[in-house]
This record gives C-alpha cells, structure tokens and sequence, in this order.
C-alpha cells in the first residue's frame, strides 16, 4: 500500500510542477546561462516548496494555512517585485559565452530564490487539498501514509525539475555556436512581464 501511496504522491508531483510558470522560466533561464548546477538547485527549491505545501495540505493544517491564504496579495506581489528585477537584469545584461554566474549569484541563492517564488503561489495549497482528496488522502489517513505521500510530491516535483534542467542543458550543448543573446532577452521579458502580472493581480486583489 506505502509504494501504492508513494507513486501517487511521484504523479502528483509531477502534475504541480509540470505547468512551466515563472519559476520554470526562471529554472530554464539559470540552466542556460549559469550553467546546470544553478538550474538543478532551483528546481530543487521549487520542489521542496511543493512538498512543504504537500505537509501543509495533507495533515489538514487549516490554521497554517488560512494564514497564508491572508497573505497571498502579499506575497504575489514580493514574488512580482523579484521576478520584475530578474527581468530588468536579463534584459539590460549580455549573456556569457559560456555559462556562468550571472552577478556573482551563488547556488545557494538560487536554492533559495526559487524556493521562496513558489512559496508566494499559496492556491497551490488548495490544489493539493483537492488532488490529495482526489487520490484518497485526507488529513484523518495515517500519518506514514501521509509522509510517504508528501515525500512522493517532493520525489515527482524534483524529477520534473531534474528533466527540464538537464534537457535545456542539452539543447544549449546543441546550439553551440548560435547566439542565445535573444534567449537571455526574451526570458527577461517573459520573467518582466509575469512579474508585473503578479503585482496588478495583487493590488486588485486588495481593491
């Protein structure tokens, strides 16, 4: 029953992760010009918010999250601001040659930033209440059905994630030669723009 549990908690991992949002931009972005390592840490960020919000949802933590639910506005809004600087410093930089650090950014930091953008998507929340409810997994289930479950969310997220990076990676090792500076400028405009979207869904949201 556990392994059961834990492939369905690998597809529901997949199925969070698998729309290509700002966080998957951002993945596809640090993949292609700072290099796989910096791309695998951030979706690996990603993944572990996922599975937080997968802990969240699946013990039925409902103060936990009705407090953050309080704060989406908020937290769209600095998830907007941040990706409305990563736009603006792709947009206005020249991509390296090769890859590396863009800014002296470090792996950490990517880790981290990815992590924190996909926590400021607290629906994702409700979505999990909802597959999980879907699946047969309810905060009354046991709690190693539930622990597997969650790990199987981080397990499928982090797969997901894994793939992208190593297939942009791939891709770029195929365009040797062509000149990604379009690349880099498109991406800044795509992170530029789904920023400022964050931020108006934010403000009208508290009209």
């Amino acid at each position: 029953m556990l392994l059961i549990t834990l492939l369905k908690g690998v597809a529901v991992g997949i199925v969070i992760a698998l729309p290509v949002g700002p966080v998957g931009m951002l993945c596809v972005r640090r993949t292609l010009f700072e290099g796989i390592l910096f791309g695998l840490l951030s979706g690996l960020g990603a993944a572990l918010a996922d599975a937080l919000f997968g802990v969240i949802a699946g013990l039925g933590l409902s103060a936990v999250r009705d407090e953050i639910l309080a704060w989406r506005h908020e937290l769209g809004a600095a998830g907007g601001v941040f990706l409305v600087y990563a736009g603006i410093r792709a947009l206005l930089q020249h991509p390296p040659a090769a890859p590396e650090p863009l800014a002296g950014e470090k792996l950490f930091g990517a880790f981290a930033s990815a992590f924190a953008l996909t926590l400021t998507n607290p629906i994702t929340i409700l979505a999990f209440a909802a597959i999980f409810a879907r699946v047969g997994i309810d905060a009354a289930a046991h709690w190693s059905g539930i622990g597997v479950l969650v790990g199987g969310v981080f397990l499928g997220s982090a797969l997901w994630w894994v793939g992208l990076a190593v297939g942009v990676a791939w891709l770029r090792r195929m365009a040797r030669g062509f000149s990604l500076g379009w690349l880099s400028h498109l991406s800044g405009a795509i992170l530029s723009l789904s920023g400022l979207g964050l931020i108006a869904a934010a403000l009208l949201g508290r009209v």
